[in-house]
């Protein structure tokens, strides 16, 4: 098969105009016309690849990645969908160029997914190809997406038994699978024949192969009348643009150490612990991430590769820096990444990874995206935008079988991407807006995957109480319930971390979103109909099971992370939260300080039930005035984090004056903290019997501060570090 009817003369450098080859003609209309045609050509790609898949994963949840690359693997320009993916693919044709065999031609395509080379995990299969001008490449083309089944030992290839790489889903490292415009039949079939879905593999395989043959046309006709000289200088410059963006970005922001961490439990095997920690320094226009002080790999699933930890750091700072700057490389150009192997983050061959992107990729995103929002928080300028995690976990439900028409049948269900987002320090969380990483994902239609699969809803709905609770209230989750339609029996895969960590952290004071819950009805519907049943509380990785028509599978999870302390939150949203079920009248008491009185917030009784409260989280308020900094705010580490002068230096104060610490900004030496085995149980968090909580006040109002959740035994990190005279002159 031709891969696009090329002319010769649009390959043929000879045939173009010279005076296009000269970079110095690439004015600024010139350059913002190639640059507008490259991003335009990624969104055709999107087009394409959405038209010819089949799959609900890729038509309706939009979990892929497309883009176009330098000949040295360099981002030029990508979709918003996955941005985890961004360097994955750059990373495969780096291989291609420089570790494989083989001789790249004209028409060529490579096909691939191992992520000991350039992949997250298996189930996120790659294609590239190369974009000639004449002789030589000017660029190549990368497309990415969810595969469903690529083999293993259990259906969907997420193997929580695994101990090995080599038990989960079939590697391909790099193979050509389009010789020069003519498909290698042989390889299709070797690659297909591993899946236990060989079909949809296959259609969204010639997606891949589409989604390129428009990149290579569209290019081809951009470089035919622009010249290849300019159009490489012209995704140079772009690359330049958004890296002297981001310089410029970083050496507003304050100068300083930046620490988080995030959890995630259950390696397959036992019920472990793994943290993902990173320590965020920022010096000038340079960020290193430092994720030395995370676990050692784990003998289970949910490690991930170094590519997987790259993609974890892109996909982190494109969003949370970069909003406004186009994305390539250039965006995470200043960024250093440390990270020795053989973490639960760079894990080494041959530990098994096949659970990486929602497991130790999602939660070492976490992390990051936390880490750097407190580096926000710290800014004068960009105060506003600083924010929780969202949505922070990807809980897994995949089932399979054979139809009701006798084929076999697959869905990885996308509806976990409906977890809330995390509140700024000005407005509350969006509900079921998902996670930052993949900003335009989307779940499919009730009706669309009922039509795809033998599978019925019994309802998908919002999750009451499920967001962070806060000054600015997280974005609340949904939750469905599943049974079986038409079928009597499928296979059920069901997995996530987040059952008993709260990985929707919440910042300034405010609390984390609710963890995951994930429960079985055996025998609790009939025709249809729920009946009563009793429900099994499944942990976080329960695995493979058979799930019958009499069956029903229900899940509610993860809400965003709140802003600020819950008793400062306005008594009437409290009370519109309620009328409109957001908020239970229990937790509108229990966490916001609010009585309600015939549904409808007593202001009075909510003031006197709130200075009560307050008053109890530190047993009583601190009098001593020599604790209190009578000079006026000058700076500030975040929303309840003060900077004040007087005759004996500079303190870090609460917003009443008193001071944490004096000199230095380690203010958790100040605070009073209040330990917990388990959050209060309105919050709707469950904790791992390795984690405990730590609520921080202010001694002399009792206002909270921050909510840490940390290894029992360990007390939280101080987690800004930063000089502060400069800050305050920054500020």
């Amino acid at each position: 098969m031709n891969p696009a009817n090329i002319s010769e003369t649009a390959l043929n450098p000879q045939a173009l105009n010279p005076q296009a080859l000269n970079p110095q003609a690439l004015n600024p209309i010139v350059f913002e016309v190639i640059r507008n045609r490259l991003v335009a050509i990624t969104e055709e790609m999107r087009v394409a690849l959405q038209s010819v898949s089949g799959s609900p994963t890729v038509t309706e949840a939009s979990d892929f990645f497309t883009g176009l690359f330098l000949p040295d693997g360099s981002v030029a320009s990508m979709g918003f969908q996955v941005a985890y993916q961004a360097p994955v693919c750059g990373a495969f044709i780096r291989h291609i160029a420089h570790k494989s065999k083989h001789v790249v031609r004209d028409g060529d395509m490579f096909i691939g997914n191992d992520p000991y080379i350039g992949a997250l995990h298996q189930n996120d299969v790659q294609m590239v190809g190369p974009i000639f001008a004449g002789n030589a490449i000017v660029a190549w083309a990368g497309v990415e997406a969810h595969e469903t089944d690529v083999g293993g030992m259990d259906f969907a290839s997420w193997s929580p038994k695994a101990r090995e790489v080599f038990q989960e889903g079939a590697r391909i490292p790099c193979v050509k699978l389009v010789d020069r415009g003519e498909m290698r039949d042989d390889v299709l079939e070797m690659i297909t024949t591993a899946s236990r879905l060989p079909g949809p593999l296959e259609l969204d395989i010639r997606a891949f192969i589409a989604t390129l043959n428009v990149a290579r046309a569209r290019v081809t006709e951009l470089v035919g009348r622009y010249g290849p000289a300019m159009v490489t200088h012209a995704i140079e410059r772009m690359i330049e643009t958004s890296a002297s963006r981001m310089r410029a970005r970083l050496k507003e922001l304050p100068d300083g150490a930046f620490h988080a961490s995030d959890f995630l439990e259950h390696d397959g095997h036992a019920n472990v612990l793994y943290k993902l920690d990173v320590v965020a320094t920022k010096k000038g226009e340079k960020l290193t991430l430092d994720f030395s002080g995370s676990s050692k790999q784990a003998p289970g699933f949910v490690n991930c590769t170094r590519s997987g930890l790259m993609g974890a750091v892109t996909g982190s700072v494109m969003p949370t820096l970069g909003f406004d700057m186009q994305w390539n490389e250039g965006v995470v150009a200043p960024v250093e990444v440390v990270a020795p192997e053989g973490l639960v983050c760079t894990a080494k061959f041959p530990a098994p990874v096949g659970s990486a992107t929602v497991e130790a990729i999602w939660v070492t995103g976490n992390a990051i995206m936390l880490a750097l929002n407190k580096m926000l928080a710290a800014s004068r300028k960009y105060a506003h935008r600083a924010q929780g995690v969202n949505d922070g976990a990807m809980a897994t439900f995949n089932l399979g079988g054979v139809n009701q028409f006798g084929e076999p049948f697959g869905l990885h269900l996308m509806d976990p991407l409906a977890g809330g987002s995390a509140a700024f320090a000005v407005k509350d969380g969006v509900n079921c807006g998902g996670p930052i990483t993949s900003p335009i994902s989307a779940i499919a239609d009730v009706e669309k995957n009922e039509q795809v699969v033998p599978l019925f809803y019994l309802h998908r709905r919002l999750s009451r109480d499920t967001g962070g609770a806060g000054k600015f209230r997280g974005g609340l989750c949904a939750e469905v319930a599943l049974t079986l339609g038409g079928i009597e029996r499928a296979q059920a895969l069901v997995m996530t971390h987040g059952a008993e960590a709260p990985n929707s952290a919440g910042l300034g004071g405010g609390w984390p979103g609710s963890t995951i819950v994930q429960t079985f009805g055996r025998g609790a519907v009939d025709r249809g109909r729920a009946k009563k049943a009793d429900y099994e509380t499944f942990g976080p990785k329960p695995g493979l099971m058979t799930m019958t028509s009499g069956d029903v599978f229900a899940v509610s999870w993860q809400g965003g992370g709140g802003f600020g302390d819950p008793l400062e939150r306005d008594v009437a949203a409290v009370g519109n939260d309620v009328a409109a079920n957001a908020v239970s009248p229990r937790a509108a008491r229990e966490i916001y300080g609010v009585v309600l009185d015939d549904g409808r917030p007593d202001h009075a009784a909510s003031k006197a039930l709130r200075d009560n409260m307050r008053r109890e989280r530190v047993g009583a308020f601190a009098t001593d005035a020599a604790r209190i900094c009578a000079g006026e705010p000058i700076g500030a580490l975040g929303p309840s984090l003060e900077i004040r002068r007087d005759a004996h230096g500079l303190h870090v104060t609460t917003p009443a004056g008193y001071i944490l610490s004096t000199g230095h900004s380690r203010w958790r030496e100040g605070g009073l903290g209040r330990s917990m085995k388990q959050a209060p149980a309105a919050h709707r968090i469950l904790l791992h019997e390795d984690l405990e909580a730590t609520a921080w006040y202010c001694p002399a109002t009792g206002l909270q501060l921050a909510v840490d959740f940390h290894e029992i035994g360990r007390p939280p990190a101080h987690d800004v570090i930063v000089d502060l005279e400069a800050l305050v002159q920054a500020q």
